[in-house]
């Protein structure tokens, strides 16, 4: 995959370890200003509520620490949403230590803050909350998504699909392209981490017909729900 950096300001200068932060910071405040938060069921993980979203996070975090030599800390199974998030703003810094050893280029963690900002948004969709017009953790989870698009690409012998948002454009797969596919930040991202049913990714803004590329938003962790789950 080749891709052109980001050109919207203030995406292409976090580090990992930034944009890992602001996630932890961002679902900090969502919980506090939704009352009864944590039960919120979770459209996007179905087998989810918010409070086992965080588990969730908690957990990678935890992992994350342990295998680069940091000391093991158990996650109890009746810990609330609020206690789970305070173990993680815990346990943070020392994630971000670790993430900002790789420093300013691609660093071994960007699939660990995809992930968090893919679940971030989650947990906005789920406490109708509004998505964040800028973040830290855009860059990184987009070149992970589209990354991941483009090896999805190759596996199913298509050819090479442009991504324009914004400012920004991507090249997933190989050159020359065979389609393009246009649309604000956050239905793009939505759309590449399987948040968006294949309806939905039909009606996107193409250049060329979709129907032979809908296959291929079927990857890795994820897979387009069959109907529609948000907007």
């Amino acid at each position: 995959m080749t891709s052109s950096r980001i050109r919207v300001p203030g995406w292409n200068t976090a580090t990992a370890a930034e944009g890992y932060r602001q996630v932890r910071e961002n679902i900090a405040i969502l919980v506090t200003d939704h009352a009864g938060a944590g039960e919120r069921p979770v459209p996007a993980c179905p087998q989810w509520t918010v409070r086992e979203l965080i588990a969730h996070l908690t957990e990678i975090c935890d992992r994350v620490i342990t295998r680069f030599g940091g000391e093991a800390c158990p996650i109890p199974e009746s810990a609330s949403a609020v206690e789970l998030l305070k173990l993680w703003l815990e346990r943070g810094p020392e994630a971000d230590t670790i993430l900002a050893a790789d420093g300013d280029g691609k660093s071994r963690g960007d699939i660990m803050v995809m992930d968090a900002f893919t679940h971030e948004l989650d947990i906005r969709y789920a406490l109708g909350a509004p998505p964040p017009e800028a973040h830290a953790a855009w860059l990184r989870g987009f070149e992970v998504l589209v990354s991941g698009l483009g090896a999805s690409l190759g596996r199913h012998g298509l050819p090479g699909m442009r991504i324009e948002t914004e400012g920004a454009t991507w090249i997933a797969g190989t050159e020359p392209v065979a389609a393009v596919l246009s649309g604000a930040p956050v239905d793009l991202y939505r759309t590449l981490a399987g948040r968006r049913s294949p309806a939905q990714i039909t009606a996107m803004d193409w250049l060329g017909d979709p129907e032979p590329w809908l296959r291929a938003f079927t990857w890795g962790p994820f897979t387009p729900p069959e109907e529609e789950i948000e907007r």
